[in-house]
């Protein structure tokens, strides 16, 4: 495959396990140089408490498949970790293509139908605090790096589409969480457009992450065994499949819009240009 990305600069925060792993493995498949972040290291867990999947050693996976992986151990709610971060990378590389935030590790945290007045608040908070705050700290820092040059690309990652997250989300915490990456998509949108930069919120599907094969008791290349005690599985997709998405996006960082451009324009007689509707 053609390395499209090559010269590139990628960084996924949260790419410890998961679709992050996924996303940063297949941007260096593509060539690109990528930073990767987390907080469960080799001598260090986080509160996600597995600690058999590290950033070092998502680190040699992209540079295994054909990239270069750097992992930098990051709390990215820690905003003077972030800015150094950034700065690191601003020193080495000079620039930023491609930010991809996939920073979550509040499952645990998940108080399924349970009201407010019920919930534990510490958690509920916490999970904010992971999967909200986490984000905009890292895009405060980062964003000045990848408006450098037009044709930056930022990937916000979370739990269900906009269409599926119109119904209530369990709790309200957990809500609110998933929910709230697919509006700073939209706000980054709005804010990058000026520099030529492009913000999506994708979602992955039932995903056969590495806890989740795990508690099945399968591997990625058995996971069909699960179906029979569970038949919702069958629906569960690899994290590779938002991967290539992700890959896609960013070596081409469009979505032609071509129903939408004939609808408009051949048949109803606009004056927009095909380059509109990319």
């Amino acid at each position: 495959m053609a390395k499209e990305l090559a010269g590139r600069v990628a960084l996924v925060a949260g790419a410890t396990r998961g679709a992050g792993r996924a996303m940063a493995v297949e941007l260096g498949r593509a060539g690109a140089l990528v930073y990767v972040t987390g907080r469960t290291t080799r001598e260090r867990v986080s509160e996600v408490g597995r600690p058999t999947e590290t950033i070092e050693e998502t680190a040699e996976l992209v540079t295994a498949a054909g990239g270069t992986g750097i992992a930098v151990p990051t709390d990215h709610l820690e905003p003077e970790q972030v800015k150094a971060l950034v700065e690191r990378i601003d020193r080495a590389q000079g620039r930023l293509d491609v930010l991809v935030n996939s920073l979550w590790g509040g499952d645990r945290l998940i108080e399924f139908d349970t009201r407010l007045w019920d919930l534990d608040l510490a958690g509920g908070l916490r999970m904010l605090r992971l999967g909200i705050d986490s984000h905009l700290i890292t895009g405060h820092y980062a964003l000045p790096l990848l408006i450098r040059r037009p044709g930056g690309l930022v990937v916000e990652i979370t739990d269900g589409t906009a269409d599926f997250n119109r119904r209530y989300r369990d709790n309200l915490c957990f809500d609110l969480t998933k929910n709230a990456p697919h509006r700073i998509a939209f706000g980054l949108a709005a804010e990058l457009r000026e520099h030529g930069g492009t913000a999506v919120s994708l979602t992955p599907g039932f995903l056969r992450s590495e806890e989740m094969l795990d508690h099945f008791g399968v591997t990625e290349e058995t996971w069909r065994d699960a179906v029979a005690q569970e038949p919702h599985f069958a629906i569960a997709e690899s994290p590779a499949l938002i991967a290539r998405g992700v890959r896609a996006l960013a070596a081409d960082g469009s979505r032609p819009d071509c129903f939408g451009y004939f609808e408009d324009v051949v048949f109803g007689g606009g004056d927009g240009s095909a380059a509109d509707y990319r």
